[in-house]
């Protein structure tokens, strides 16, 4: 299988319990609920979006043939340190392109593979740690992870039914929107309501990581 990365590059891991980790950051190309067109937005599923994702032309991007080619891109980035070696896989949606057959070569050269999907999609088998970030009225089918992580406030979600689902932590990031204020205030407010879910923010803008 060939793949389409949108992006590819070192970093910090900005969000969630794994914030502050050393991580490759593997975005691919592609999502199943917004063609990623600005003209598209307001019909998207998810119209909030803060991500481009279309086509391979960002840092470390391009077109993969095959899973060792990507892999071997992967190891190229993390460079020679082989302690806590991770790997972030994102999108767009990656769960339409990531496959058993990249998640074993990454694992081979030594990462630990970490997952952010709208769990839309089944997660593919092999995942290390799974990050499932529900989106408006969308039908999630992946209700087990490690991380739930809900952008909020999002009109169409009850926090109350996602708390029924399977995951090790509950966490809630105020939306990168244009009331930047009322969403912080929004999911502080819910973390203070109910005490199962954890205030996240994304660190890596506050330090001025890609």
């Amino acid at each position: 299988m060939s793949y389409a990365v949108k992006e590819a590059f070192l970093t910090l891991q900005g969000e969630g319990v794994q914030s502050g980790s050393r991580a490759v950051f593997l975005r691919f190309a592609g999502c199943n609920l917004w063609s990623g067109r600005e003209q598209d937005r307001a019909e998207a599923q998810c119209n909030f979006c803060d991500t481009d994702f279309v086509g391979t032309d960002g840092e470390g991007g391009g077109k993969f043939a095959d899973a060792d080619a990507l892999a071997a891109h992967v190891a190229t980035l993390w460079g020679e340190k082989a302690d806590k070696r991770l790997v972030v896989v994102t999108g767009g949606e990656p769960m339409l392109q990531l496959d058993k057959a990249l998640i074993d070569v990454l694992h081979a050269h030594g990462f630990r593979v970490a997952v952010e999907s709208n769990g839309t999609l089944p997660a593919t088998p092999g995942i290390d740690w799974l990050c499932i970030s529900p989106k408006g009225s969308t039908e999630v089918v992946q209700r087990r992870g490690d991380e739930l992580k809900l952008v909020w406030p999002q009109p169409e979600i009850d926090p109350a039914a996602l708390e029924e689902w399977d995951f090790r932590h509950f966490l809630v990031q105020p939306m990168d929107c244009a009331d930047g204020k009322a969403a912080m205030d929004a999911a502080i407010a819910l973390a203070m309501e109910r005490p199962k879910w954890r205030l996240s923010l994304q660190a890596h803008k506050v330090v001025g990581l890609p």
